[in-house]
């Protein structure tokens, strides 16, 4: 997979089964330059979870192996992990919301809570402009994507 979210196709048979997949949308997350690496994890995690409750389509499904154990779906598309100051992350969370796009916010509170319903009220507690915004997930049309997190890198 490179970072427009391409990827081969399926490496065996001839056809259509080996041209390239394009996706028109795209899953980002964006993740504060200044984190821990367990912070990292754990705040991707979190925002990504929430992207196929209100957006099924990003789902694909579920999975077997040879031995016919089943799996849990998974996303259809590659998430793309970007990085970037707390201010760009701002900039970003602005910008995903001024597109109404599908996003999930992780702020700095959380890690000092431990469940779901401390979860949302610690969020629920902080004005929109005034989120300490650790991470966040964005989903939509690749191009209104790329210009929430126009100027993060690709995370390393």
């Amino acid at each position: 997979m490179d970072e427009t979210g391409t990827r081969a196709g399926v490496e065996t048979g001839t056809g259509a089964e080996n041209a390239p997949v394009r996706f028109d949308t795209k899953i980002a997350v964006l993740l504060r330059d200044d984190l821990e690496p367990w912070q990292r994890l754990n705040v991707t995690a979190f925002v990504v979870s929430g992207l196929g409750t209100v957006s099924p389509e990003v789902i694909g499904e579920p999975y077997a192996d040879a031995d016919g154990i089943a799996y849990l779906p998974m996303f259809r598309q590659p998430v793309l992990v970007f990085e970037g100051t707390k201010e760009m992350l701002t900039t970003a969370h602005g910008r995903a919301l001024s597109r109404s796009l599908p996003r999930a916010v992780f702020t700095s509170d959380l890690f000092r809570t431990g469940n779901d319903r401390d979860n949302r009220a610690a969020v629920r507690a902080v004005g929109t402009d005034q989120l300490d915004l650790a991470g966040m997930a964005v989903y939509g049309p690749r191009n209104a994507v790329d210009k929430v997190i126009k100027g993060a890198r690709m995370h390393p």
